[in-house]
């Protein structure tokens, strides 16, 4: 999907199908040494698209690496779509990495998607590394009750199929969304996800590159 400069909306959610195919929900099958966050922010003129990916060790989580990319938006706002305006830099910002993150978490959708294929998947698959998608907000799916202690979850269904994991990251918090993007089971996603949250209701490697993000914008950075 990407270097296409510009496409249509029926484009764009034909592709989410094809490429939705092409996701591997599976182990992850190597010792977890390295773990990544991505998130983004956009210029205020809506122009630009500002990444950062903040590579931690594991399970210290101290940071060993950062990485910043600004690109253009190529594509307008359309809920559903919105890993064709955040993906690219997310992407730019992965290639300048020296370290590669065993495991990427992105502050988005993975499989809790309409068409199965959120920004973790779409980065996912483009990169072909492991991602895992922590929303702070639910796109589709029911789910039942959340205890209050951290750790309590429930199912994310949609007609019918687990498409997500609603997780208690805190005591009487909101929950957290969690879903695949690419080659790691759910199970994994929850388990890392619960412990890259130490002090907050975020994982760590996420709420710190929306930290640097956030000061990048309002550096007038794009």
């Amino acid at each position: 999907m990407e270097g296409r400069e510009r496409i249509s909306v029926q484009e764009a959610k034909a592709l989410q199908v094809e490429w939705a195919g092409r996701v591997e929900e599976r182990p992850l099958g190597v010792e977890v040494r390295l773990v990544g966050g991505a998130d983004v922010s956009f210029s205020g003129d809506d122009k630009f698209c500002m990444a950062a990916i903040m590579v931690f060790s594991w399970p210290e989580l101290e940071l060993m690496e950062t990485a910043e990319a600004i690109e253009p938006v190529r594509f307008g706002y359309v809920p559903g779509l919105l890993s064709f305006r955040e993906a690219p830099a997310i992407l730019a910002a992965a290639r300048k990495l020296k370290r590669k993150p065993d495991v990427l978490l992105i502050d988005g959708q993975g499989r809790a998607h309409p068409r199965r294929f959120g920004l973790a998947c779409h980065v996912g698959v483009e990169l072909d590394w492991p991602t895992i998608g922590c929303a702070k907000s639910r796109l589709i799916g029911e789910y039942g009750q959340v205890g209050q202690r951290k750790g309590c979850r429930r199912q994310l269904k949609d007609k019918g199929e687990v498409v997500g994991m609603v997780v208690r990251s805190r005591e009487k918090v909101k929950c957290l969304y969690v879903s695949v993007g690419h080659k790691v089971e759910l199970r994994e996603a929850v388990k890392l996800v619960l412990g890259c949250c130490r002090r907050y209701r975020q994982p760590e490697p996420t709420r710190r590159a929306h930290q640097l993000v956030s000061r990048l914008r309002g550096q007038g950075r794009g």
